[in-house]
Parts: structure tokens; C-alpha cells; sequence
């Protein structure tokens, strides 16, 4: 199953330039996005930057958010109707919010339980919905818009550019952000100024990780004092798509119609998760071809047999046969042609079909009028035959192995029936 994974640049923060003022104007759909491709989730197939028309096609496309377009808040999960859900979180997060949540995009973390404390992400709703608007015109539809951080354990530092228009966009000094991620949430500071060292846990956490992208790795060690591990945006996107987070809820909630239903429910049996139940379906079938094809053998291997003695029998029974064909026919003729040499009538000869007629025919129904071919009788039916008395007629002469057909109303024909 091949996943595509995109960056969504920085939003881009008010500022009094009109450079900034231009970029804010443009934010609302990137011109070019970077992107990974993958087949696992796990290592890129492919990867770069593209136009939204120009991006790779995927089974599933994932939209990565950057660290600081994405607040977080703690609270008690609150017992709601999923419709009202999102305003009862808006009431209770009203006073620690720092912008109308009418404005806001709210998601609750993949698990939680209500009554239970669980975080709740927020971005401006306006900016996240008009990068996908611009992705969808592109016809890039996505299934999951993720946080390129979230609080996890163990901590974890992330060293990198503010990105265009980041809090510290045009700020010569202030051309590195350190994302710090932590059970207890996740906060973002450049590092300049003597207060960005005290933001940090002292000591550091022993089993914090700290990472940095590329452009940046020298001045975070520097600055940090001890060895970072350099993480490529690439990484980053992939390590971002393996969350379980996906902001996509309520009013973002993905909507599938027609076709795109049939196609969501493939792309989700393609995936991962149904691996197990691909396999065993692969599996089962394969069983039940192997089975069938060994009940085929055997059942030929049986039709052989079965021809075998027929033919058998035939030349036992009949020596001056050479030749088989067709061993019951042949057998049958051969033995029609015995029965004929010796004088024994047969079951469709005049004398048997006539006898068995006779032991069925009512006593006071008298016959008008015989006619053989050869291998069947039909009878000339006098009139005032009723329609139980033939079916009688008919009841006792099957139960003799003869077949009765009527031709007319007042004919009936009589041969032996044949069996296959």
C-alpha cells in the first residue's frame, strides 16, 4: 500500500512588513509541497518537492502540520453527544485559549476515554481548511492531517528553521527553533536570549532524545554542548506519518460519497492493519484450490478405474469385441444381439410391451386399435376415459419400468423407459 506523506508549510504569523504581509496573503496553499513516498511507512521510495497537481498518486495521502501550527491542551474528557462534543471542549478551554474558538479547529487524541484526561490539539481552522481546499482542487484528497510533534514519551528535543513564515521569520539572529516534546506537551522557542536555556529540564532527562535537521545540526550542538542526531525533513515527515494522531475530526471529518466509499473501504483492506486477513484469505484460498484439485484426481482417477472394468467385462463377457468405443453401448448391443439369436424377447419387443400393457389395462375398458414400430406400442384410447383412470394407467405401467406419453387425447404410446 503506497502512502504519500506532504508537509504543510508554516502558517504564516502577522507582521508590520509588507514582505510578511505578502506571505501571509499566499500561505492559504503552497505553491510547492514538499513530499515523501512509501510503500511501509518506513523507508521513502521517493521523495522532494512538487506542485499539488505535479505530487506522486497514493493509496493513502498524509498531511503533516508543523510543530508550531499546533497548540495543545490537558483536560478531563467531558461526557458529550459527539455532535456537541466540540463545543463543550470549546467552553471548557475557553480561558486558556489565546484566540476566539470560533476560529479554532479542535481534535481529541486517538483513544481517549471519557471522564479520562486527554489532550486535545488546536490550530486556526481557517488556514488548515484552506490548505486542504487547495490540495483537493489538485484532486489530492487526504485521509489524515497529523502534528509533526506531539507529547510523547520518552522527551524529545527537535532543533530547526522557523520555516516560512515562522515566529522568527526574517530574524538574522534567530534562524533556529528548539521543539521540545514531552508527556507533559509540547512547546516551541527560538534560541536566542538567556531564556531559552532555562526552558529546558535541568538536567535533561537521561533517556531524551535530541534531533536536528541538517542546516542546522552544528549551531544545536554548539548551543545544546553535547551531540545531536541529524533527522532530514524527509525523516521527520516519515516518523510524523507513523502517528496515530489524525486531525481530522468533526467538522474536517473526511466524507466519502458513491464510489469514494467502495474506494475508502479498499484502500483500508490494503492496509496494515488487514495484512493478517489478507493472508489468511490468500491462504484459504490456496487450501481450498490444492483440495479441489486433488478431489478432481481422485475423481478421475475413479471415472478411469470405473472404464476400466467396463471395458473388462465387455471383453469377458463378449470376446468377439476387438475394438472398444463405447463399452455400455457396445455391451448392450452385443447383448441384444445374443438375446435376439436365441429367441428371448426384449423389453421393447411387441410380446413384453403388449404383456405389460395387459397386466395394467382395465378389465372393462376395451381397445380399439394397436400400432408397433418397433420399440414403442401406441394404443387407441376408446372414449369415455376418465382422467384418474389414466393416471392409474400411467402409475401402474411406471411401476413396471415403462414410460407413458400421450400424443393426443385419444393416444396413447408405451416403451421402455431408459435410464441414463
Amino acid at each position: 500500500m503506497s502512502i504519500l506523506i506532504i508537509q504543510l508549510p508554516a502558517r504564516a504569523r502577522l507582521s508590520g512588513d509588507a514582505e510578511a504581509a505578502d506571505v501571509g496573503a499566499s500561505s492559504f496553499g503552497a505553491a510547492e509541497y514538499s513530499f515523501v513516498l512509501t510503500d511501509d511507512g518506513i523507508n521513502a521510495v521517493r521523495q522532494g518537492r512538487a506542485t499539488p497537481a505535479m505530487l506522486p498518486r497514493a493509496d493513502s495521502v498524509i498531511a503533516v502540520m508543523s510543530p508550531i501550527d499546533v497548540s495543545w491542551h490537558r483536560l478531563t474528557l467531558p461526557k458529550a453527544p459527539q455532535a456537541r462534543l466540540r463545543a463543550a471542549l470549546a467552553g471548557l478551554l475557553e480561558e486558556s485559549l489565546l484566540d476566539d474558538p470560533d476560529n479554532l479547529h479542535f481534535a481529541v487524541a486517538p483513544e481517549a476515554k471519557v471522564g479520562q484526561m486527554a489532550w486535545v490539539a488546536t490550530c486556526d481552522h481557517t488556514w488548515l481548511t484552506a490548505q486542504l481546499m487547495a490540495l483537493e482542487k489538485a484532486r489530492v484528497r487526504i485521509d489524515r492531517v497529523v502534528p509533526g510533534v506531539a507529547p510523547d514519551d520518552p522527551p524529545a528535543a527537535y532543533f530547526h528553521e522557523p520555516g516560512e513564515g515562522g515566529p522568527a521569520a526574517g530574524d538574522p539572529s534567530a534562524q533556529v527553533l528548539l521543539t521540545w516534546s514531552s508527556p507533559d506537551g509540547v512547546s516551541t522557542w527560538p534560541l536566542t536570549g538567556s531564556l531559552s536555556r532555562q526552558l529546558l529540564p535541568d538536567p535533561l532527562p537521561v533517556q531524551a532524545r535530541f534531533y536536528a535537521t541538517p542546516p542546522v545540526a552544528s549551531q544545536s550542538e554548539r548551543w545544546l554542548g553535547r551531540a545531536v542526531m541529524v533527522q532530514t525533513p524527509q525523516a521527520f515527515m516519515l516518523a510524523a506519518g507513523r502517528s496515530l494522531w489524525n486531525l481530522l475530526q468533526f467538522e474536517l471529518t473526511p466524507r466519502s460519497k458513491g464510489l469514494q466509499v467502495l474506494s475508502d473501504r479498499w484502500r483500508q483492506f490494503l492496509g496494515p492493519q488487514w495484512r493478517p486477513v489478507r493472508v489468511g484469505l490468500v491462504a484459504l484460498a490456496l487450501v481450498q484450490l490444492v483440495g479441489l484439485n486433488l478431489w478432481a484426481w481422485q475423481q478421475k482417477s475413479q471415472i478411469k478405474a470405473r472404464r476400466a472394468q467396463m471395458v473388462q467385462v465387455l471383453k469377458e463377457a463378449h470376446p468377439q469385441v476387438q475394438v472398444v468405443v463405447d463399452a455400455p453401448a457396445q455391451m448392450q448391443r452385443a447383448t441384444e444381439t445374443l438375446r435376439a439369436q436365441a429367441g428371448q424377447p426384449g423389453g421393447n419387443d411387441l410380446e413384453a410391451l403388449m404383456a405389460a400393457l395387459a397386466s395394467a389395462w382395465p378389465p372393462e375398458k376395451p381397445t380399439a386399435q394397436l400400432q408397433y414400430d418397433g420399440s414403442s406400442l401406441t394404443v387407441a384410447l376408446p372414449a369415455g376415459w376418465r382422467a384418474d383412470e389414466m393416471a392409474q394407467l400411467r402409475t401402474r405401467l411406471s411401476a413396471q419400468g415403462l414410460a407413458v406419453s400421450s400424443e393426443s387425447d385419444a393416444l396413447v404410446t408405451v416403451r421402455r423407459a431408459v435410464h441414463p
